[in-house]
């Protein structure tokens, strides 16, 4: 084998490491090839010249030398028909006789030289960035990297090409017909005040369910049955936000260690739903039982929001493998240093998506417009989005990614919703995106969980995340709903790990617990883990209803996690991003048991208390003003004395907060034009241990109060319903959260 020097391509040179086994088969004759067009990109079964069916084929590769077509048929024989049209950098020309069904790939030919980026080797076939559909999985041979991975001298490895033919391991892409309209489609088009987010793994929520059939379970047409949509229509939530469901690859370290990629935050394919959750078959049934699934989720008035991954693809850094962009134009597509043989990497996955680069924008704008108009979904979730706002090297909310979706016609009438932050420098973004934008408040999470764990200096991040978190949102024209608002993710503990571990548990992981978060603000209860002790598990349940109430009774977009409704545990794991088995799994089986049906049965009535109540969904933020000459104010704060806050009051040291939300002060008129008008509320929030007193306002709050929810109640089958007069001193249990609805006088809705 010749060295490492000698491998080294000149500018416009090839050279390569000697092909032995694997070397690739010469491709059999193909069938003519007429021009056809540059547009769309991508596969398009149609009818071309004379009536003749067949297939537009158009990839853009720019810095290519030629761009080889390759069809395979049932037995994998490959033949090889080259696109010889370019047209504004976009190869390209229209097959006769391809029909739906057809996989296919691309062979790119060009310079071999890494030390400017230049990547190409046409021994490596790619999938279409554009494909629809994709056929096979990703095992990641030797054969699949474009440099040698195993040559000895790992520090340049990357830059000796490999000669064998990858074609054997890796998917095909599969041209689709698009042929439906969405005629019989009705969106719920649910406003973001009203909306209730459920975060869920398509396999995971169905793997197990017992209402499934057993063929269906954890695929897309699972989660379309009557069983699962049962399920989400009694919780109430008005729309599922899905894990990752574009193709994606599994990473090699996971293969290596028998494990894959269960949340599928590695994407190779942003137009094709992830083929493995299909229960139909994978040679395009894929697309038809992924658009059933929507449809059957909209009959039920639930919306489909996308988690998508555009900030980094499965490709990695120098040292990944060569599956589709870095094999079509790997200067293009992504960041690289100015040593160009590394990649740029905000992401922490070894690359970073090169947004700023016009081609690369239309992809993602094209793959998004896709899944809205001819997928039907109703929103998307941005992974690491500060990585897509970033210009040259800064996060910038005036970038090309968040200007073109600002005016996109299509994109901008969607639901949006940032992860705002990466992990490059300036990246934590949270607040800071334009109006059009939700997004995920941690700032939230972190308070909400500190609180409960009483380890809260004092109480003005819990009033500010309580009512909306305006000191993140209110600007810009920016409303509450701006900020979605979380406890748990699918990344950390569960709700019910969250009281019941102090410390990661991530062996299973195979990362020697080194992986996942340190910072997770849990409370074990006083024993970590799993105990039969019954004044600790007592205590858990508590704090779970504790911490689903706060959610569901706080200003903007609760979001829930799969199972946490019901006590789901992974067992103390934080981050079973590759446990694709029981502990990722929803464990169907917890609704056997009374103490996590009551759960259930307290977080399905907290939603519908929030449907009912506008108050609990405001349009606009508080003003904090009086609005009449009663002095009724839209939003008060109480101490447990049962007196107004004072300046002094927000920073002492305090275990109870009383949080008023009047009814009679909500902004904004209905769809008739008249006044909105509420009950009012009064929310009493207990985090120390022992019981307490809190002395109920009296006029013009109130004349009275019900008692509607006591989370220190294990019984939640029935609201208690016990009203006490303004002025008295109500006991509140510790570590409780006691809603009161006013009774009498001004601040009655």
């Amino acid at each position: 084998m010749t060295s490492a020097a000698e491998q080294r391509a000149p500018a416009e040179g090839r050279a390569a490491a000697p092909s032995t086994n694997g070397a690739r088969r010469a491709p059999v004759p193909g069938p003519p090839v007429w021009p056809g067009t540059p547009t769309p990109l991508g596969a398009r079964f149609r009818v071309g010249p004379d009536g003749v069916a067949g297939t537009n084929f158009a990839l853009w590769a720019a810095g290519a030398h030629a761009v080889r077509l390759c069809l395979f048929d049932a037995d994998g024989r490959e033949t090889g028909v080259p696109l010889t049209e370019l047209t504004h950098e976009i190869w390209h020309g229209f097959v006769p006789g391809v029909l739906p069904g057809q996989r296919y790939g691309y062979r790119v030919d060009g310079r071999w030289d890494p030390w400017t980026g230049a990547r190409w080797n046409p021994a490596k076939l790619l999938l279409d960035p554009y494909a629809r559909a994709v056929d096979g999985e990703f095992t990641l041979p030797a054969e699949v990297y474009g440099h040698v991975r195993d040559w000895p001298e790992q520090r340049v490895a990357d830059t000796v090409r490999d000669e064998r033919d990858s074609a054997p391991y890796v998917p095909k892409g599969v041209v689709v017909h698009d042929d439906d309209d969405w005629s019989d489609d009705r969106r719920p088009k649910t406003p973001w005040a009203d909306s209730v987010i459920y975060e869920l793994h398509v396999r995971g929520f169905t793997k197990l369910h017992p209402g499934i059939p057993e063929q269906l379970r954890g695929t897309y047409a699972g989660l379309a049955h009557p069983a699962a949509i049962e399920h989400l229509a009694r919780l109430g939530v008005t729309a599922v936000e899905l894990l990752p469901v574009h193709q994606f690859a599994h990473e090699d370290h996971l293969l290596r260690r028998g494990l894959s990629d269960y949340w599928g935050y590695n994407s190779v394919g942003y137009f094709a739903p992830h083929a493995a959750y299909a229960a139909s078959g994978t040679a395009g049934q894929q697309v038809g039982e992924f658009k059933r699934m929507v449809r059957a989720l909209h009959a039920a008035g639930i919306e489909v929001i996308l988690d998508v991954v555009y900030n980094h693809t499965a490709e990695a850094g120098e040292l990944g493998p060569t599956l589709s962009l870095k094999g079509i134009d790997n200067r293009a597509y992504y960041r690289l240093q100015d040593d160009a043989r590394r990649y740029a990497d905000y992401t922490g996955c070894g690359n970073t998506l090169h947004v700023v680069r016009p081609q690369v924008l239309r992809l993602i704008t094209d793959s998004l417009r896709y899944w809205v108009t001819e997928m039907g979904v109703d929103g998307f979730r941005f992974d690491l989005a500060a990585a897509l706002a970033r210009s040259m090297h800064d996060v910038d909310m005036l970038s090309p990614f968040l200007a073109v979706i600002a005016q996109d016609p299509v994109l901008r009438r969607v639901k949006l919703i940032a992860e705002p932050w990466d992990i490059g420098s300036g990246g934590y973004q949270v607040g800071a995106f334009p109006p059009l934008w939700a997004e995920w408040n941690d700032r939230y999470r972190g308070a909400v969980r500190d609180f409960w764990r009483h380890a809260l200096p004092d109480v003005r991040e819990m009033g500010y995340r309580l009512s909306g978190s305006s000191d993140l949102y209110a600007w810009g024209g920016r409303r509450p709903y701006a900020s979605v608002n979380f406890v748990t993710a699918h990344d950390g503990f569960t709700l019910r790990d969250l009281v019941s571990y102090e410390r990661k548990h991530n062996e299973a992981n195979g990362e020697e617990n080194r992986d996942g978060s340190d910072d997770n603000r849990s409370w074990n209860c006083g024993a970590e883990g799993e105990t039969a002790d019954p004044e600790v598990r007592a205590l858990r349940r508590r704090q779970l209803r504790n911490l689903l109430t706060t959610l569901l009774l706080s200003t903007g977009v609760p979001m829930l996690v799969a199972g946490d409704e019901f006590g789901r545990t992974q067992g103390g794991n934080n981050n079973a991003y590759c446990q694709d088995n029981a502990t990722g799994w929803l464990d169907w089986s917890l609704l056997d048991e009374p103490g996590w049906r009551a759960l259930f049965a307290l977080t399905s009535r907290l939603i519908a208390l929030r449907h009912r109540h506008p108050v609990l969904r405001r349009r606009a933020f508080f003003s904090g003003r009086a609005q009449a000459a009663d002095g009724l104010r839209d939003l008060a704060w109480f101490t447990a004395r049962g007196a107004e806050m004072t300046e002094g009051d927000w920073y002492a040291p305090a275990a109870t907060l009383g949080m008023y939300l009047s009814g009679r002060d909500i902004p904004g008129r209905d769809e008739r034009g008249a006044q909105v008008v509420d009950d009012s509320f009064l929310a009493v929030l207990h985090a120390g241990a022992e019981p307490a007193g809190f002395v109920l306002p009296g006029p013009p709050w109130a004349e009275g109060y019900e008692v509607v929810v006591d989370t220190s109640r294990e019984d939640q089958s029935a609201p208690p319903g016990t009203a006490h007069p303004a002025g008295t001193e109500l006991t509140v249990p510790g570590r409780s959260v006691l809603l009161l609805r006013v009774l009498g006088g001004p601040g009655t809705g």
